[in-house]
């Protein structure tokens, strides 16, 4: 269907792709800023938890080579590839999965909001963690108020300034990463399972551990895949989005996530003293001089800083897209300040019910997005009018069985679903699928001038 049936808001009306001459090489945008969010020590540091105690080290190793593929080409590779082709940020790709209406929410609001809550445990992690290396706890709420501001202000300036500050700050928890592979690396191949308690239940083994791994990566990582569409718009060419993508995650996520994995094996076979480390940083700490390992933390603490500015600029993207008439100074200090308030209360400290929120939330919007591209021939299928129900209805029904194996429900709803943030997608996926074949997608808004080119 064709025929124009509403109106087109202001947000899209006013919508202008960016223009050819404005774009730049991978290696200068997409790629490192993708990389510093996995070089920030939260998301490193928290892997070997995820499956080295119950499948061992080849089977974690390998969730982690298949969590770092599915999140390329599930969940970046497309809205790369839209947001290439179109110049278009995601909340005006957005509109022809979910319409013209339904796309101010989803993905627009909803993704300015779900990143405020990013920011606010990234500022409470990093200004509890700075507090604690300086010796000063009365710090950390003068230093959530300094780092979230900061964060929101780099963000404003827009991706390339995000770039800038991570060019240098990532070459931190780098440094760390190497220092821990050659401390403990060496002893990795000597580490065993450790024998389970008696009457403990059954874990799966390496099958558990290789679904854990890739749960807890793409359950990460699913905003910043969707968000694939706003590197996609400063990419020049089709290669660009690819080397990005697969530099800036696959190799990023594989190196970080790897290395960690590997040096908490090493530390656990290495001595009987470190038979029970949880993280790399907890093997550095008894290993290291109590200065050494301060200065350390306060390292990897600045080197999460590109991570905040991530979420900011996401935010930002969404809230000029759908409310351009208001100063993005003022809706993003807005949710900067929240931000600060979640930190400083400590609610932003929930991090298994933040990450499973969010990785629940975008599976299904990164898997409905790559169907409807695929529907489409391979490109852009223009806004659709007001609220489109094939979209609605994957996103729902993709969101429940992603939201089922969350802590944040009451344990007698809380149902085991193997990596739950992929089978949201799929199941988005899917459901946009036969919804479109059943004739459940609203009409398609016609475009005239720059617009218009998008979708050819």
């Amino acid at each position: 269907m064709n025929q124009n049936t509403s109106q087109l808001p202001a947000y899209l009306a006013n919508a202008s792709p960016n223009p050819k001459d404005k774009r730049a090489p991978w290696y200068s945008n997409t790629a490192p800023t993708y990389a510093g969010i996995f070089l920030w020590f939260v998301f490193w540091d928290s892997m070997a938890g995820n499956g080295l105690a119950t499948g061992g080290l080849g089977s974690t190793l390998l969730g982690i080579v298949l969590g770092a593929v599915i999140s390329y080409f599930f969940f970046y590779l497309v809205p790369g590839l839209l947001g290439l082709r179109t110049g278009l940020p995601l909340y005006v790709v957005g509109t022809s999965t979910f319409g013209t209406v339904g796309g101010l929410i989803m993905p627009g609001f909803f993704m300015g909001l779900l990143q405020f809550g990013w920011l606010g445990v990234n500022t409470w992690g990093s200004a509890g963690a700075l507090a604690k290396g300086f010796g000063m706890p009365s710090l950390f709420i003068p230093l959530c108020v300094i780092w979230a501001l900061g964060a929101a202000f780099v963000g404003l300036k827009g991706i390339q300034y995000v770039a800038k500050v991570a060019t240098f700050l990532p070459l931190i928890p780098l440094v760390v990463l190497i220092i821990g592979m050659a401390k403990f690396g060496g002893s990795a191949a000597n580490y065993t399972i450790p024998a389970p308690a008696a009457g403990a239940a059954a874990t799966g083994g390496g099958l558990n551990a290789i679904l854990v791994m890739i749960a807890a990566i793409v359950g990460f990582f699913a905003t910043a895949g969707a968000a694939g569409v706003d590197f996609g718009t400063n990419s020049r060419d089709r290669k660009d989005v690819q080397m990005g993508g697969i530099v800036g995650i696959v190799i990023a996520i594989i190196f970080t996530a790897g290395i960690s994995v590997i040096a908490v094996a090493g530390a656990r076979a290495s001595s009987p003293d470190l038979a029970n480390v949880a993280t790399m940083t907890d093997a550095l700490q008894k290993v290291l001089g109590k200065e050494v390992f301060a200065a350390i933390m306060i390292g990897l603490t600045l080197a999460s800083f590109p991570g905040a500015c991530f979420s900011s600029l996401i935010a930002a993207n969404s809230f000029k897209t759908v409310m351009p008439q208001i100063n993005p100074f003022v809706t993003v200090g807005i949710g900067a300040i929240v931000s600060m308030l979640l930190a400083i209360t400590g609610a932003a400290g929930n991090l298994g019910g933040v990450f499973g929120l969010i990785g629940a939330s975008f599976g299904p919007i990164c898997g409905a997005m790559a169907v409807d591209y695929l529907l489409a021939g391979g490109k852009w299928a223009g806004p659709r009018a007001g609220f489109n129900p094939a979209g609605w209805i994957a996103w729902a029904l993709g969101f429940i069985v992603g939201i089922l194996p969350n802590g944040m429900l009451p344990v007698a709803m809380q149902v085991n679903i193997p990596c739950a943030p992929v089978a949201a997608f799929i199941v988005g996926a899917v459901v946009y699928f036969v919804s479109a074949k059943m004739g459940l997608q609203s009409a398609t808004v016609p475009l005239t001038g720059k617009l218009a080119e998008a979708t050819k």
